[in-house]
């Protein structure tokens, strides 16, 4: 994977979600209020530094703060059936907490912004075959973070560059009518 970005892997692999309609997802997020309903305003916070060091705004399109990752991510919990995807997410953040005390001395939102990259590098070290919790957490809270901006308007519409269903002037494809097809000779 030389050559490419983590950010242009992600993509690669998110790719498939364009098909999720984003219209849906935008309209349910501007109705959120900008009090959280699932996370306390901290957690919020928290989640919202996170998901923007995983897909961070540069020169081609905005990052995941402006993808409102965070307020999609605090709706789906607050909405979920089960208790247990609400418990892994509030222990992961309080794994975060722990994991910024034992390399900074401090939580996450205390340390500044290279400290915090380094607690999201250090949790990403072992993404292919993650062990320890905080590992666990992050390849949960990377693909949500992913899902959630790749489904977005600004996901789809600026990062990915996907115009919709466009009238072609001209067609762009192969005409299978015109290839002659040869039949296998039945007489043998």
């Amino acid at each position: 994977m030389e050559g490419h970005s983590r950010r242009d892997l992600i993509r690669i692999a998110a790719g498939a979600v364009v098909a999720v309609p984003a219209i849906a997802q935008d309209a349910a997020q501007q109705t959120v209020a900008a009090t959280p309903r699932f996370f306390t305003p901290v957690e919020f916070q928290m989640v919202d530094e996170l998901t923007e060091i995983i897909i961070p705004a540069d020169d081609h399109s905005p990052g995941a703060r402006a993808a409102k990752v965070v307020a999609y991510l605090d709706r789906s919990l607050a909405e979920a059936f089960e208790s247990e995807p609400r418990q892994k997410f509030r222990e992961g953040l309080k794994t975060v907490d722990s994991l910024s005390r034992e390399l900074h001395h401090k939580t996450f939102l205390e340390s500044t912004p290279e400290q915090r990259v380094a607690v999201v590098a250090h949790m990403a070290r072992n993404e292919k075959s993650p062990k320890k919790p905080d590992e666990q957490f992050f390849v949960q809270l990377k693909a949500s973070t992913a899902f959630a901006y790749y489904t977005s308007s600004i996901g789809i519409h600026k990062e990915m560059e996907y115009k919709g269903n466009t009238m072609q002037t001209e067609y762009a494809g192969f005409d299978a009518g015109l290839v002659p097809i040869q039949l296998p000779d039945s007489s043998k």
